[in-house]
């Protein structure tokens, strides 16, 4: 019989909350897994901390631990590898936050641009060690266990059907989709995903509080647990298959 799964959102450079979101977990044995879906860089003030503790889970918990690649890990590939300044430069992405996280300077003020300096720091990645790169790079697109399909953001359609990931080429399409249909059409196999804030998805579709449209949200076969840490939200987990759920904020 396989143990318990726990799944971890998007951190986004929150390493408190990541701290405060596991210690809220119960302890895990060797028979459970912790499966985090990505984006664990970029906004908040600690993108390397953040980085840094996931790259160590495997050794620090008694269990499995999947992290996953997320869309901003995924962009960071291709900052380094060619550039990619329609990425860096929009401030909600947080590139500048996670450069200033891993040369270890100040936390940019809201709204606050780039120098010259950044930027020459930023253009390529170049603040990134090389274990860290290649790190990320050996991250996985998906994940599958007795209780469900982890993905960064989602299944894609094919053929009038949601394919499975291994269906799915490329495989970066599982990072970056949004679908409003997958949440609202997908039938199969229970699937949890992060990348789209579940304030944007519709509450009446939700089963789990409704009235909050900043908490998890719950599908009938689709679970997106995309809190906005790091964007004034909070992390959320859940747990399968009994669909406990955690979080890091106070109540």
């Amino acid at each position: 019989m396989a143990g318990r799964t726990f799944v971890i959102g998007d951190i986004h450079g929150e390493l408190g909350h990541l701290q405060a979101l596991l210690a809220q977990m119960p302890p895990v044995t060797k028979d459970d897994t912790i499966v985090l879906l990505g984006d664990y860089v970029d906004r908040g003030p600690d993108s390397r901390g953040v980085l840094e503790m996931v790259r160590r889970m495997d050794q620090t918990l008694a269990c499995l631990v999947v992290p996953l690649r997320g869309n901003h890990e995924d962009a960071w590939l291709r900052v380094i590898d060619r550039g990619w300044p329609e990425f860096l430069l929009p401030t909600p992405n947080g590139c500048l936050a996670a450069m200033r996280s891993f040369t270890g300077q100040k936390h940019p003020a809201k709204g606050e641009l780039a120098t010259e300096a950044d930027w020459a720091m930023m253009e390529r990645g170049r603040f990134f060690s090389a274990d860290q790169v290649a790190w990320m790079r050996g991250l996985p697109y998906w994940y599958e266990d007795e209780h469900g399909i982890y993905v960064h953001a989602g299944l894609l359609q094919k053929d009038g059907q949601f394919a499975h990931p291994s269906e799915t080429s490329p495989e970066t399409a599982l990072l970056w989709t949004r679908s409003t249909e997958f949440f609202k059409d997908y039938r199969g196999k229970h699937v949890v995903v992060g990348h789209t804030k579940t304030a944007t998805l519709p509450p009446e579709l939700s089963s789990y509080t409704p009235e909050d449209p900043s908490d998890l949200w719950a599908g009938p076969c689709v679970t997106a647990i995309d809190t906005s840490c790091g964007s004034g939200g909070f992390l959320t987990a859940i747990e399968l298959p009994a669909k406990r759920v955690y979080e890091s904020r106070r109540r």
